[in-house]
């Protein structure tokens, strides 16, 4: 094991692929003589050369674009899009060709394109770098999407992406960057899609916390277990599959549920999962699904503002605490 920072096992995941297989390049604004505008692929470009980490032109539709055609070509593409606020700009690329060549095709088109995405609140980065855009692609057949919540996650559920023969969302919130963990040293690590993580075992209720509020569920849960309430934390670490079997595990278990990410509450990824629930574990909640997001509001700039709209730690404590007044 080694103790690393997300971005430096994201960094050795592209890496380790990289010297895997010619087939795998990296390509984005900035992320080759610059070393990426968040530092994850700082050293890449002297390794491979710029064929292999190739800045781009500022346009995310022709950076996803170009993705897409080399993948049907038969290459591995990593793309990276500096700010996930900026998927709307190739969502065209996104909702009408990458997440439907393998269907449109019949089959004969695979699209083994992995879109790295920054997302999440940086702090006073404004309305229009730092929203959290996950669920705003759930609702698209064809996609895949992961969020990392640890260093080992990070990088297991790259290698799984690069490696995979479908197109996968891999978002990664700016704060977990220099967040640090153990991580397996192996070259062949991998975590598997569709296989939530139970970060902590409890019997009073279930915290399901999606990217950094998997990390803030932890916290939440060690300020309820001062108070005698012993919380279990899951982090379903893919939207795309979705592992609801341990969810309604862990739920049948504890009766009670508090689901929370960064991104807005309203039609956020835990609306979806808060519906699953409802329909196959009904008969085991004692309580209402609770959800914890942002207010429904635009991400102002004011710090102070900020962190009034933004879902924090005692967010998920004072609804985990409803349980039990």
């Amino acid at each position: 094991m080694q103790e690393i920072t997300y971005s430096t096992a994201i960094r050795q995941a592209m890496c380790e692929e990289m010297r895997r297989s010619p087939e795998v390049f990296l390509m984005g604004e900035d992320v080759g003589v610059f070393g990426g505008v968040w530092g994850v692929s700082h050293d890449m470009l002297e390794e491979f050369g710029p064929d292999r980490v190739r800045d781009t032109a500022i346009s995310e539709i022709a950076i996803v674009g170009s993705g897409l055609g080399a993948a049907m070509m038969g290459m591995r593409p990593i793309v990276e899009i500096m700010f996930g606020d900026f998927l709307m700009c190739a969502g065209d690329q996104i909702v009408n060709q990458v997440a439907k060549a393998r269907f449109m095709s019949g089959g004969k088109a695979n699209v083994p394109l992995t879109i790295r995405i920054t997302s999440g609140a940086p702090g006073s980065a404004a309305a229009q770098h730092s929203q959290s855009p996950e669920s705003w692609f759930m609702n698209v057949p064809g996609l895949k999407i992961a969020t990392p919540a640890t260093p080992a996650d990070a990088k297991g559920l790259l290698k799984s992406a690069i490696r995979g023969q479908d197109p996968v969302l891999f978002f990664e919130h700016k704060m977990l960057y220099g967040l640090k963990g153990q991580v397996p040293d192996d070259v062949d690590f991998m975590v598997p899609f569709g296989k939530a993580a139970v970060m902590r075992e409890g019997k009073d209720l279930t915290l399901i916390g999606i990217g950094i509020m998997a990390q803030k569920s932890l916290q939440a849960a060690d300020k309820l277990a001062e108070e005698g309430i012993a919380a279990e934390v899951i982090d379903p670490r893919t939207l795309i599959p979705l592992d609801i079997h341990t969810l309604i595990d862990s739920v049948a278990k504890t009766g009670r549920v508090v689901i929370s990410h960064e991104a807005h509450r309203r039609a956020g990824p835990g609306a979806e999962i808060a519906a699953v629930l409802a329909e196959e574990a009904i008969e085991y909640l004692d309580g209402p699904i609770l959800r914890v997001g942002a207010d429904n509001v635009p991400l102002p700039y004011s710090p102070e503002l900020e962190q009034s709209v933004l879902p924090g730690v005692e967010d998920i404590v004072r609804a985990a605490k409803k349980f039990f007044d």
